[in-house]
């Protein structure tokens, strides 16, 4: 693609993206905004599992990943690899699988670009990797979306759906970027916002709205959620994070263990972890309106 501007060669970086892609409505933004971030050299799409809401969550996320990159015109440019398909079944036992060795693969060749792997949904696949390559603790750096609020924790989505992998990675050397989900639900959107920003964006950003308003009324008869009229993009700061790191908005912290509660569990002396406590939903939303109009106009003008 042909931007506007150029990012110098020295400020890029390596990218993986794991995904429960067909869990909800949110991820696929997230998946759209890398894919359209000049920054990123894109190594690879892993599909994660989602739990409960699916007997097929893993191959439900593949499936989700692959249209994504077809309505993109990019199902040939880039890697999808299935993730494990359920949790560890401890955190010391490793659910080997094609996105694992993905991720141990891109870890231990030698690149000048860093590597960047993201989680939009449970650590599943980085703990299968470290499990079964700890050499990848020193080649990369994971960027978690999850885990509950500091300093109790509690319940919450993707740390629910392997609580024995967030402990693997926790008690592992991986450096690690967590936005825990009082963070990530500061990324709230309006559906009309959407309808606005999104949707007029070619066939891409019709589906990115289109997809969300039919889950909002799938699941309009949960009491507590979806709320009706707005959502939270809380996987888009993993995005946005690698941008800028907001580098005065976390805390270093003794990084916990989980319960089965899924409350922290402090560990006096343990290494630290980057803990965001804030991050900058205009400045994550108007880079993703930003460059969803410049790809339509990119495309527009390509014979």
């Amino acid at each position: 693609m042909h931007w506007p501007y150029a990012v110098p060669e020295e400020k890029k970086i390596r990218l993986i993206v794991n995904t429960d892609a067909k869990n909800e409505a949110d991820d696929q933004y997230a998946i759209v905004h890398a894919l359209l971030t000049p920054r990123f050299r894109i190594s690879g799409m892993i599909a994660a599992h989602f739990g409960e809401r699916s007997a097929t969550s893993m191959e439900d996320s593949y499936e989700e990943i692959n249209k994504v990159l077809g309505l993109m015109g990019m199902g040939s440019h880039i890697q999808v690899c299935k993730g494990a398909s359920s949790p560890l079944p401890d955190d010391k036992t490793p659910v080997p699988s094609a996105g694992s060795e993905l991720i141990i693969r891109e870890a231990l060749r030698e690149d000048p670009l860093p590597l960047y792997v993201i989680f939009l949904g449970p650590l599943t696949d980085l703990a299968s990797a470290y499990l079964q390559e700890p050499r990848i603790a020193e080649r990369l750096t994971a960027v978690w979306i999850g885990g509950g609020t500091y300093p109790e924790g509690g319940e919450e989505f993707n740390l629910g759906n392997d609580v024995a992998a967030a402990n693997a990675v926790l008690r592992s050397p991986i450096p690690l970027w967590q936005v825990p989900k009082n963070v990530y639900s500061m990324i709230r959107v309006s559906l009309a916002e959407l309808a606005v920003r999104v949707r007029p964006h070619g066939e891409i950003g019709k589906y990115l709205f289109d997809q969300l308003v039919e889950f909002n009324l799938a699941w309009g008869g949960k009491p507590r959620w979806p709320k009706g009229e707005m959502w939270c993009l809380g996987d888009s700061p993993a995005v946005s994070l690698l941008l800028d790191d907001h580098m005065f908005e976390y805390d270093l912290l003794e990084a916990p263990l989980i319960g089965q509660d899924q409350r922290y569990v402090p560990q006096p002396g343990a290494r630290k972890i980057r803990v965001y406590r804030y991050v900058d939903s205009r400045f994550t939303l108007e880079d993703f309106y930003a460059k969803l109009a410049l790809f339509e106009l990119i495309e527009r003008r390509l014979p």
